[in-house]
């Protein structure tokens, strides 16, 4: 039976991904490293920023935001990817890199965290281009409102010509494991982004909206809440199934195009 055929079938059955999810309870040593053996797994790559920005001038909010939902929500994720698909997934441990690692151009796919809080010096952005130029792929997640001014603007110095342009659950990731017609998943009226609808929006190679995608990113909503989350009950079992096929379909489509 083909994947494709498998996924519609999990996704009519409303199979409780998050059932599966809650079972990885990572331990934080395990995850996060900063090296593991280059061995045939698929890694989840989290990206590591240094300072934060909010508007001009610059000014911080928290500590580690790039940090935010470490490490359940890369756990739930892989255990997931592991169960479901043929993904040789590595389900025990992660890496954060820095942007300018060199590490980063072994992995097809990193993950950004408040992109609205991005800063980076020259040489970041050089080495962030040179991956996404090399058929790196990054999901930018969970920022919302005003924070779009500054990552607009650190991606331009990213990829000066860059647009971004609006996708919908028509566009070949939504479809790349799980055949999703729905890719809203509601934020909860009781958190900072209740009230607010999620965006999604792709870079593309040459702004060619056929092309390849480049970065996917989630505007006014956070995936990653309901990766980490799985399970305990604070959000309903269809959001976060659809939180989970999202995730999957990304990094299927990151590893396949």
């Amino acid at each position: 039976m083909s994947t494709v055929v498998i996924a519609r079938l999990l996704a009519l059955l409303g199979v409780c991904l998050s059932c599966v999810a809650v079972h990885a309870q990572p331990s934080v040593r395990a995850w996060g490293r900063s090296e593991l053996p280059y061995d045939g797994q698929v890694t989840f790559v989290r990206l590591r920023w240094t300072s934060g920005t909010y508007g001009s001038p610059p000014v911080g909010r928290g500590f580690n935001m790039w940090l935010h939902e470490f490490p359940g929500a890369e756990a739930n994720l892989m255990s997931v990817v592991g169960e479901f698909t043929a993904v040789n997934a590595r389900t025990n441990s992660s890496l954060i890199l820095s942007l300018d690692d060199p590490n980063l151009f072994k992995h097809p796919i990193a993950m950004m965290w408040e992109p609205g809080f991005w800063v980076m010096t020259d040489q970041q952005a050089a080495v962030l281009r040179s991956y996404m130029q090399k058929g790196g792929f990054i999901i930018f997640n969970d920022f919302e409102t005003r924070q779009w001014v500054n990552f607009e603007a650190q991606l331009k110095r990213v990829l000066p010509d860059a647009q971004l342009l609006t996708l919908d659950s028509t566009h070949p990731i939504f479809h790349s494991f799980f055949a999703l017609e729905e890719i809203d998943a509601p934020n909860p009226i009781n958190h900072h982004l209740g009230g607010l609808t999620p965006e999604y929006f792709g870079v593309f190679e040459d702004n060619d909206p056929n092309g390849r995608l480049m970065a996917i990113v989630n505007y006014n909503t956070n995936l990653a809440e309901y990766w980490q989350l799985a399970g305990r009950g604070l959000f309903p079992i269809d959001a976060e199934n659809t939180g989970f096929q999202i995730g999957v379909n990304y990094l299927l489509y990151g590893m396949t195009h």
